[in-house]
């Protein structure tokens, strides 16, 4: 099924209306021709004849061997949509007066999934005459989205749909912090050893970051 819609994309061969074509292709010196000529010359070659800019004066049309094009094609969309990356959306509620327990739990849970290439979907539920506090819901999604923002950005703002406020997060490329080496037993204990032998008494420098006035 999905190379007929490919198909449907080239006429080819007896489909070519035009009177006279511009071929191309492989090992053929570009010239306008007749189209039954074209015609006949793919066939010779065993090959089709493929309209592959209907637009131009004359149209142009590529000799190929279309159905081995069309595997190309195919095998080509396979490997992009192989490396799409799947992205999710990740759903956290709030109501409208969350303690800050509850926020910071949801915040930590966030951060988890931007950093894993997650969406956020967060959002304020109303109940009954809680809405009338939906002030209060935007402040606090506004505030949860400037909590995240070295991982996530707002795709859009806080918005009220039906007794739900709600606010999508996209998450940032974050670079992930590269693991310690890992030493085997062996060469732990030969550390250990050198560590021991080396002399035991070393200058201690201490050293003190001052910035605008401020020591840390």
């Amino acid at each position: 099924m999905k190379n007929d819609k490919m198909k449907a994309q080239h006429r080819i061969n007896g489909q070519i209306r035009a009177r006279e074509v511009r071929i191309v292709g492989d090992d053929i010196e570009s010239a306008v021709v007749p189209t039954r000529d074209a015609l006949r010359l793919a066939e010779q070659k065993g090959l089709d004849l493929v309209e592959i800019s209907p637009n131009a004066e004359p149209p142009v049309c590529r000799l190929i061997d279309y159905s081995k094009f069309l595997y190309q094609q195919k095998k080509k969309q396979k490997e992009l949509k192989a490396k799409q990356v799947k992205v999710e959306i990740k759903e956290i509620r709030f109501g409208p007066q969350t303690d800050e327990h509850d926020y910071n739990f949801k915040l930590k849970h966030a951060k988890e999934f931007l950093m894993e290439g997650d969406k956020v979907k967060a959002h304020v539920f109303f109940r009954g005459r809680s809405i009338l506090f939906k002030e209060q819901g935007e402040v606090l999604l506004l505030r949860f989205a400037n909590d995240l923002e070295e991982v996530g950005k707002v795709e859009s703002m806080p918005k009220l749909e039906g007794k739900r406020m709600i606010i999508y997060i996209a998450p940032k490329s974050v670079k992930k912090a590269n693991k310690p080496v890992e030493h085997d037993d062996a060469e732990t204990e030969n550390v250990q050893k050198a560590e021991k032998k080396a002399p035991q008494q070393k200058a201690k420098k201490e050293f003190t970051l001052s910035v605008e006035g401020e020591d840390f």
